[in-house]
């Protein structure tokens, strides 16, 4: 598998050209009910794993949900509902570095 590294962290790169991804790609994927993602040099197109789909949920919705029902220390339910989304767009974004697609 190919990656291409970013700032000391990897991302995934097309398994058939080696052109990379961007984040960009690799995000609007997870937001849109993982939609596949084209190569934009090759045209394959690459889906993500069932375990990517493990992954992105154990990073952004479980601690989420942990925090908003069992460690949140604010007695403002706002507070709490904006902690939750905080916990989930750095989940997301961590996300981007540890889900992997495969080519279709």
């Amino acid at each position: 598998m190919h990656y291409k590294r970013y700032r000391g962290v990897f991302l995934q790169k097309c398994n058939r050209c080696n052109a990379s991804f961007h984040w960009g790609q690799i995000y609007k994927s997870f937001w849109w009910s993982y939609k596949p993602i084209k190569c934009k040099e090759c045209g394959t197109v690459h889906k993500i794993r069932i375990s990517g789909r493990f992954i992105f949920v154990s990073l952004t919705i479980l601690p989420m949900l942990i925090f908003g029902y069992f460690f949140s220390p604010f007695n403002n339910s706002f507070l709490t509902l904006g902690a939750a989304i905080c916990i989930l767009i750095i989940g997301s974004i961590f996300a981007l570095f540890f889900v992997r697609y495969k080519e279709s």
